[in-house]
Parts: C-alpha cells; sequence; structure tokens
C-alpha cells in the first residue's frame, strides 16, 4: 500500500495544462521568460555550489585518509 502513495500526488496531463493556464494569468506572458532565467541561474549556481562543496568534502576525506 505504501508504494501507491507517490504515485497518486503526480500530476496528470490535465492539471500540468491547467498549471500551465493559471502561471499565464497571473504573471502574463512577457513576465514568463524572465521568471524562467532567473529559476535557470537559480538551478545553476545551486549546482555549482554543490559541485565545490563536494570537491571540498572529497579533499577534507583524503586529508583525514592520508
Amino acid at each position: 500500500m505504501n508504494l501507491f502513495i507517490p504515485l497518486m500526488f503526480t500530476p496528470g496531463p490535465m492539471e500540468i495544462i491547467l498549471l500551465g493556464l493559471v502561471v499565464v494569468l497571473l504573471f502574463g506572458g512577457r513576465k514568463i521568460p524572465e521568471l524562467m532565467k532567473g529559476l535557470g541561474q537559480g538551478m545553476k549556481e545551486f549546482k555549482k555550489a554543490t559541485k565545490e562543496e563536494k570537491k571540498s568534502d572529497d579533499a577534507e576525506q583524503e586529508k583525514v585518509e592520508s
């Protein structure tokens, strides 16, 4: 029974279309590219920070092992 819980909350095609329409109505067609650009830059910064953190963790682990 627990395996079906995540599947219950996955959005279907109709929900995705409805969500898209709501976003267009709230922000307008001209604002959406700016929002997506900001979201992309935020994701890029997050990935960069996690890579740097992993590198520093790996370097620290090597110091401990030697």
